[in-house]
């Protein structure tokens, strides 16, 4: 059964950006789905479980941006 998460990433400004945030998260083990709004900043998560509040920050960091609180 899937679980979808939705977040809010603060600082991304071009499809360069989109494509970072999506390739980061896509790398949560368990992670079967990505998408991302520029324009709200929202990015919606398809998982296989509800992916670790954690690793999904990390993963947002690693791109360059952050989660908005």
């Amino acid at each position: 059964m899937s679980t979808t998460t939705t977040i809010t990433v603060d600082g991304m400004t071009c499809g360069h950006c989109v494509a970072s945030v999506q390739s980061e998260v896509s790398k949560i083990e368990g992670v079967t789905d990505v998408s991302v709004d520029l324009t709200s900043g929202q990015v919606t998560i398809v998982a296989d479980a509800t992916p670790d509040a954690g690793a999904l920050r990390e993963a947002v960091e690693e791109a360059g941006y952050e989660v908005r609180a």
